[in-house]
C-alpha cells in the first residue's frame, strides 16, 4: 500500500473517530435527569394556565362554599380562603380577588403584581381604592343588586327593621317573659310615610313591598332621567310606586314630612353629607344599605 494511501486511511480513521466521541459526549449520563427537567417544565407550564381566586376573610362562609362548590370542576382555577390579615402578603400569588368587606388600599394594591380583577359580592365598592387599581391595570366589578336577589333581601330586612321598632320588639319580648299583657303601647306602619333615600334597585324592591302596608313613599334620587330611558313599563312603575319624587334638594324637605327614612345609598363623602341635619330630628328612624 501506498505510503498516501495509508496517511489517508488514518485521517479518515480519525475523523471517524473524533465524530463517534463527539456523539458519546451528548448523550446524557442520567436520562432520569432530562425526563425529571421535562416534567418540572410540564408543571410550570400548566402552573401558570392556573387562575388563582383569592376569597377575603372567612366571613360569609356560603358564599365561599357556593363559590367553592361551583368551581371544583374546573382544573384550570384554583379558589383559596385565607384571613384578613394574610390577604396583604399573599395577594401577590392571585389573579382574582373577592373582597367582601376587605379594605384594599393603594399600598395592598400595589401588591397585587398579578391581579386582573377585584370583584365584589354585591355592590359596595366603598373599601376598595377604583384609582390605585385602574392605574396599576386591575379591573374593577361589582354585580348588581337586581341580578342576585340582593336588593329583595336588603328590602325584606328594611321592612322586618321598622316593624321591629315600631312594635317595639326588644320592650315587647321583656314583657312576655314578664308575663306582661297589654303594654308596651306599639304602633303600626299603616298610614305612615316613608322616605327612601335613594332611589336605585333597592329602593325600588323597597318600594314595592311597602305599598301592600298602605303608606305614603316619598324618594329623592339624582337623576330621574335615567329611569326614563328604560321601557315604559319600567317608568310606569315608579311611578306607581311613588307618590312624590325629588332631588338631592329635597332631602332635608322630605326628611321633615317622614315618619321613617331609609337611605339605599352607597357610603361615600358625598352621600354622607347630609346625615348631620337629618339627624337633629328625633322622630325619625334610619336605616342604611
Amino acid at each position: 500500500m501506498k505510503r498516501e494511501s495509508v496517511w489517508l486511511l488514518v485521517r479518515r480513521s480519525k475523523s471517524l473517530f473524533t465524530q463517534n466521541l463527539r456523539l458519546f459526549t451528548t448523550i446524557p449520563q442520567d436520562p432520569r435527569r432530562k425526563v425529571m427537567e421535562k416534567n418540572e417544565k410540564m408543571i410550570k407550564d400548566v402552573e401558570k394556565k392556573i387562575t388563582r381566586v383569592l376569597l377575603c376573610g372567612y366571613h360569609f362562609p356560603a358564599s365561599n362554599q357556593y363559590t367553592a362548590e361551583y368551581l371544583q370542576n374546573h382544573s384550570s382555577i384554583k379558589v383559596d380562603v385565607l384571613p384578613l390579615e394574610e390577604v396583604p402578603n399573599a395577594i401577590g400569588n392571585y389573579h382574582a380577588c373577592i373582597v367582601k368587606s376587605m379594605k384594599l388600599d393603594s399600598n395592598i394594591i400595589s401588591r397585587a403584581v398579578q391581579m386582573q380583577l377585584i370583584m365584589q359580592y354585591g355592590v359596595g365598592l366603598e373599601g376598595v381604592d377604583i384609582d390605585a387599581a385602574t392605574k396599576h391595570g386591575i379591573k374593577v366589578a361589582r354585580i348588581p343588586g337586581d341580578l342576585t336577589g340582593n336588593s329583595a333581601s336588603c328590602a325584606e330586612m328594611a321592612i322586618y327593621l321598622m316593624l321591629g321598632l315600631l312594635r317595639k320588639q326588644n320592650e315587647l319580648q321583656i314583657s312576655i317573659q314578664q308575663r306582661k299583657l297589654g303594654e308596651p303601647i306599639t304602633d303600626t306602619i299603616f298610614g305612615k310615610t316613608i322616605f327612601i333615600l335613594g332611589f336605585g334597585n333597592i329602593g325600588m324592591d323597597l318600594a314595592r313591598r311597602l305599598k301592600p302596608f298602605g303608606v305614603k313613599v316619598i324618594a329623592t334620587k339624582r337623576s330621574w332621567a335615567s329611569s326614563a330611558q328604560h321601557s315604559s313599563e319600567i317608568r310606569n312603575d315608579v311611578d306607581d310606586l311613588v307618590d312624590e319624587k325629588g332631588n338631592h334638594d329635597d332631602i332635608c324637605d322630605f326628611a321633615a314630612k317622614a315618619d321613617i327614612v331609609v337611605c339605599c345609598l352607597s357610603l361615600n363623602s358625598e352621600t354622607v353629607q347630609p346625615f348631620p341635619i337629618l339627624l337633629q330630628s328625633s322622630k325619625l328612624f334610619f336605616y342604611y344599605f
